[in-house]
């Protein structure tokens, strides 16, 4: 298989891995994955880390309060209660051992709708993008003081469908799975201990599905059968997916360095193609238009460039922010699709600007750009 190492990847700590199993955060363990993220970050690879363990962290929190027997055991409050007294606690903890590699960590707390809604995904996409062009590491979690699904095992499953939405929110060029797992097997090794590795994935067939189990313990809420979903995900953009144990040494910068390693999922469309064909589903519902003149036109077409205000002519329609519009010449002929940055009434107002005016023009700033590369799709 052909492989390249990537220059961004997301990492997903599983509960268990974080804990040893246990429940407390198990120091050792993080430190030394941490020790490989900062490693493999320093290599220049940039890394965003979704980070489950903030109930497990709680555990030990709620054990101090002095009432802890106000709350009932087993109960979706319960269990709200504890993430919200844990994620501090974790997040200190991460902050501590990357500031030991001299790495400054940022706290994004997602709930689905955030990567559902399409200017919410605009406007979390960006702050990625941002805290990753200062050096920072992202760490994300659902935010399960008010994500209850995710606690009652509805919606993401211990984050691993979560890491794959981020994965594909970023561009991500590789999704680890790390946990006490070491990957998918034929048979649950838990019941088989001779159960056969898969090594590769290609397509997630009956007997892929077959070999995909629930959580074998009841601190995690994942288990093989969401790290499917999450794979499903994450091929279906684009993304290659490993599932590793993440008490194997060096495990990150192996998987990087294409090494085989638990399981791989691969995917048959790029990246490029995977997003393209996203937006394209879109065009026939786009909301308005935007027409440019011929250097805009050239800079989209030929050279790759994103849509500036300064290249924009006429706005036609009304759209929102995050809304698939069309982009045309000044003639009406159509060059592509994208996913708008503004709001029409916006692109009205910065029309022919330069895009270092857009402050000014508009009291807010999305970023330079009407339409982002990333975003825009040409026939």
């Amino acid at each position: 298989m052909n492989f390249k190492r990537p220059n961004r990847i997301v990492v997903k700590l599983g509960t268990t891995l974080l804990t040893g199993g246990k429940d407390s955060l198990d120091i050792k363990t993080i430190s030394s994955i941490f020790d490989q993220i900062a490693a493999i970050k320093n290599s220049g690879v940039e890394v965003l880390v979704v980070s489950s363990g903030a109930v497990a962290a709680g555990r030990e929190s709620l054990s101090r309060a002095p009432c802890k027997g106000k709350l009932q055991r087993g109960t979706v409050a319960y269990r709200q209660a504890l993430a919200a007294l844990g994620q501090p606690q974790l997040m200190m903890t991460f902050e501590q051992l990357f500031a030991e590699h001299g790495i400054e960590v940022a706290q994004a707390l997602i709930s689905r709708g955030d990567l559902q809604s399409r200017s919410r995904y605009l406007n979390v996409r960006n702050t990625l993008d941002a805290l990753l062009s200062i050096g920072a590491i992202p760490i994300l979690n659902e935010n399960d003081v008010v994500a209850v699904e995710e606690l009652a095992g509805l919606v993401y499953g211990d984050n691993d469908r979560l890491s794959a939405m981020v994965a594909n929110t970023v561009d991500a060029d590789l999704l680890i799975l790390l946990g006490d797992m070491d990957g998918l097997h034929k048979t649950d090794p838990h019941i088989d201990p001779n159960s056969e590795l898969i090594p590769v994935v290609e397509e997630i067939n009956e007997s892929i599905e077959d070999a995909a189990r629930g959580p074998h313990d009841q601190r995690g809420s994942g288990g093989m059968a969401s790290k499917l979903d999450a794979a499903r995900l994450a091929m279906d953009s684009g993304i290659p997916m490993v599932i590793a144990s993440g008490q194997i040494e060096n495990v990150i910068e192996s998987i990087c360095d294409g090494e085989q390693i638990g399981t791989r999922f691969i995917s048959r469309v790029s990246r490029k193609e995977s997003r393209k064909r996203w937006i394209l589903t879109g065009r026939s519902e786009h909301r308005g238009s935007v027409a440019v003149d011929a250097g805009a036109s050239k800079a989209l077409k030929k050279n790759g460039n994103s849509l500036l205000p300064i290249g924009i002519v006429s706005v036609s329609g009304t759209f929102s922010r995050g809304d698939i519009i069309e982009v045309t010449e000044i003639d009406g002929t159509t060059i592509g699709w994208g996913l708008a940055a503004y709001t029409s009434s916006d692109v009205e107002l910065i029309k022919g600007a330069k895009s270092k005016a857009l402050p000014e023009l508009l009291g807010h700033y999305y970023g330079a750009e009407v339409i982002h590369r990333n975003n825009l799709a040409l026939p």
